[in-house]
């Protein structure tokens, strides 16, 4: 019996897929193929051809993870190809993205393919909202002299 509750304890990860395809079976899609699964910006893009900088940056980003030991992070390739979208080749990869003052670090997962990579690094600082300050309201105006 004890074997049959190991299984049941067993906890089953549920696998990645990408419109019905499973992230093995992505990176062996052709081009073609993979820009028929995704969005019709991103096909448009593609279908466009990409630039000298985007194959630049997809060239390093093979050779970081080339270059990395088994079982550990690739280095970080910084870029400023904000507009770079994620293809299943990029997927363990770090990059670092240039968000108008610093480059945040993104580690691409499976979940992002077909995103941006702007969409990850953030290009303004979040309101925190306290308490209002000079200038907030009519009444704040009014600064006594003494």
């Amino acid at each position: 019996m004890s074997t049959d509750e190991a299984k049941k304890e067993r906890r089953v990860f549920k696998k990645f897929t990408y419109r019905g395809i499973e992230l093995d079976n992505l990176l062996e899609l052709s081009h073609e193929q993979l820009m028929s699964l995704l969005p019709c910006r991103a096909r448009r893009k593609f279908a466009r051809g990409l630039n000298r900088k985007q194959l630049s940056l997809i060239k390093k980003l093979r050779k970081t993870k080339s270059l990395a030991a088994e079982n550990e992070r690739p280095a970080t390739v910084r870029t400023h190809l904000r507009n770079m979208i994620i293809v299943p080749e990029m997927i363990g990869s770090v990059v670092g993205v240039y968000n108008g003052q610093s480059f945040t670090t993104v580690e691409v997962r499976a979940e992002m393919i077909g995103h941006y990579l702007g969409e990850f690094a953030i290009t303004y600082k979040p309101v925190k909202h306290g308490r209002p300050g000079i200038g907030a309201t009519h009444s704040s105006r009014f600064i006594p002299l003494k």
